[in-house]
């Protein structure tokens, strides 16, 4: 007889590709223990991307339901109670796949409650964040855009870079003897979520746009004469190329860490390197068809092909166990694209445990999770 926590673990499975085609692929690649824990702690992530992203939910509604979630994890909210509260407020703009993974939340809790208090630790602190910091920046939602380019970078840290934490802290809890290099994981962790976020908001902008959204930093466009509120798909001035080309050679520098953090791992590690390379290696090539095609009026058209899918997938194969391999196969792969340099905070003399989470909030205001409560 199947245990519930079996068919916890075949729903995790089987819902995933629905919800994510990209991380479906990459998230296999792990060790099997990894698999696991990044697989439900990808879910939950996307379960609070469900609510933040919901049109018919209010700003008070998100954030009173951002909260009970973050209590469901925690164990001081019924589960149960909580879905069929929020789920007949899911309007036909969020899938189908999300509306049954909503409604599946106890059933993921099968799998929360099977890891170990540390892991669970982990993903409840990045749930803590990313709930906070989108409470941060709803009230600023809307076609004008993020006020600054410092500013676009905390949003992606409260949406992507803080994943690249926990992830880095799995890893580690995985394999402890990488705790020794834990300060630069973490720095190379945040800009690799850095940089996937960057290249999803620049690949999805004019989907944003049709929901009312912009993720644009207002300044860069205003220094090219560039009225955020006035873009239009298919339609690309020079001055919008200049801000678009200056936001891919930032996504294209974090990308790059990206390439380092994965060189990072021990080549013994071959599924978690693939992870991190297959990721990147996406990414790239997305940044290269929105380079070349400024103009263009959907993320379809910009869409990284099966055939480029399986080069990244057999060259970073080949190539895995070879930093120096793996460097030169990234630097050929991403030629044509800009390239902006990252300012002083994201250098190795940085403080990664601070940045870029300063000013997003007081992390004194956070109350974090303990083993302890876990126990």
């Amino acid at each position: 007889m199947t245990t519930s926590l079996e068919k916890a673990y075949i729903y995790q499975h089987s819902i995933l590709p629905h919800v994510s085609r990209t991380f479906a692929l990459t998230i296999p690649q792990l060790p099997p223990q990894l698999q696991t824990i990044v697989g439900h702690a990808y879910l939950l992530c996307r379960l609070l991307d469900t609510i933040e992203d919901e049109p018919d939910l209010s700003i008070e509604l998100k954030n009173q339901y951002e909260d009970e979630f973050v209590e469901v994890i925690t164990g001081l909210r019924d589960a149960r109670t909580f879905c069929e509260a929020l789920k007949p407020l899911l309007s036909t703009q969020t899938l189908a796949a999300e509306r049954e993974l909503m409604d599946q939340l106890p059933l993921l809790l099968e799998v929360n409650h099977a890891l170990s208090p540390h892991q669970r630790t982990i993903i409840l602190n990045c749930l803590k964040v990313m709930a906070r910091g989108m409470q941060q920046f709803q009230c600023n939602r809307g076609l004008n855009g993020i006020a600054t380019r410092q500013e676009l970078d905390r949003y992606c840290y409260c949406v992507a870079g803080v994943v690249g934490e926990m992830l880095t802290d799995l890893f580690i809890d995985f394999a402890p003897e990488l705790a020794d290099q834990r300060t630069t994981l973490l720095r190379l962790s945040i800009s690799f979520g850095q940089g996937l976020q960057l290249t999803n908001i620049l690949k999805d902008q004019w989907e944003d746009r049709q929901r009312g959204i912009c993720c644009l930093p207002r300044d860069l466009f205003a220094e090219n004469s560039v009225y955020l509120p006035d873009l239009r798909p298919g339609h690309a001035s020079p001055g919008f190329q200049n801000g678009l080309n200056e936001l891919l050679g930032t996504a294209h520098a974090h990308v790059c860490q990206g390439l380092e953090y994965a060189c990072l791992i021990p080549a013994r590690y071959p599924g978690i390197r693939r992870f991190i390379l297959w990721t990147t290696g996406l990414a790239v090539l997305t940044l290269k068809h929105v380079h070349a095609t400024p103009d263009f009026g959907s993320s379809k058209e910009v869409k990284v092909t099966r055939a480029e899918l399986l080069s990244v997938m057999y060259l970073t194969r080949i190539c895995q166990r070879s930093e120096t391999a793996l460097r030169k196969l990234f630097k050929v792969a991403a030629h044509t694209l800009p390239f902006t340099l990252l300012g002083s905070e994201w250098q190795p003399v940085a403080d990664a445990l601070i940045w870029p989470k300063q000013t997003i909030f007081f992390l004194s205001e956070i109350k974090w999770a303990n083993e302890e409560d876990f126990m």
